[in-house]
């Protein structure tokens, strides 16, 4: 099996690209694939643990748990883009990473595949 690494550059609010890249990697890691998932500008907010559960509305964070329970998924977010939406070190949940963008040019330099998804 190879290697995909998933670049996130979700837009602001109602944008439902961050939710599509999250099921390609829980798609990817079915087929026995591992997967870097890099997560860019408000696609941060994923990170932030104590996440709240709405009806209809998009909520990630028990599949990213999931997903990282199969040791083949790892998640990071862009170092600068979480500081610059206040998110602070403690404020991320369990499993993710934080690192500037060259953690993600290196992974993309590893790749078998490469995703760029969103940025509109």
């Amino acid at each position: 099996m190879g290697k995909l690494t998933i670049g996130c550059f979700s837009s602001l609010v109602g944008s439902l690209t961050l939710d599509f890249a999250v099921k390609l990697a829980e798609a990817a890691i079915k087929k026995g694939h591992e997967v870097d998932f890099w997560l860019s500008g408000n696609a941060t907010m994923l990170a932030k643990k104590n996440q709240s559960k709405f009806r209809d509305y998009s909520h990630l964070a028990e599949t990213i748990k999931e997903l990282l329970g199969t040791g083949r998924f790892q998640i990071t977010m862009c170092e600068a883009c979480g500081k610059a939406r206040g998110i602070q070190e403690e404020d991320v949940m369990e499993g993710f990473q934080i690192y500037s963008m060259d953690w993600y040019l290196a992974s993309i330099y590893n790749a078998d595949r490469l995703v760029h998804i969103g940025g509109e």
